[in-house]
C-alpha cells in the first residue's frame, strides 16, 4: 500500500473519526493555494448533499417531513457553499 495522510471529522458532541486517504489525493483535487482541510470539507458537503437528495428524490413513496427538510437544508448549504444549486450540479432537477 502507498502512503497515506490522516484527516479527522469532529461531530457535534464531540466525538471524532480519523481516516485515511493516499498522499497527494488531495493536492490533485484542489486549486492552487486552497488548503486540504478546504478541499475534503467541500467533498463531504458534495456527497452528504447528494445522499440526503437520493433518500428525498429516489426513495420509494414518499418521505418524512424531517427528512425532505434536511434535503431542503442540505440544498441551501451547498448553494451557500459552492455558489450553484445542488439541481445545476446534479444536472437534473425534480
Amino acid at each position: 500500500m502507498g502512503d497515506t495522510e490522516t484527516y479527522t471529522v469532529t461531530g457535534p458532541d464531540g466525538e471524532e473519526e480519523s481516516f485515511e486517504l493516499p498522499a497527494g489525493l488531495v493536492d490533485v483535487l484542489s486549486e492552487q493555494g486552497e488548503p486540504s482541510t478546504r478541499v475534503v470539507t467541500d467533498v463531504i458537503v458534495q456527497a452528504m448533499a447528494q445522499q440526503a437528495h437520493v433518500i428525498a428524490h429516489h426513495s420509494e413513496g414518499g418521505v418524512p417531513d424531517d427528512i425532505a427538510e434536511m434535503n431542503e437544508t442540505a440544498e441551501e448549504l451547498f448553494e451557500e457553499r459552492f455558489g450553484q444549486s445542488l439541481e445545476d450540479a446534479l444536472g437534473h432537477s425534480h
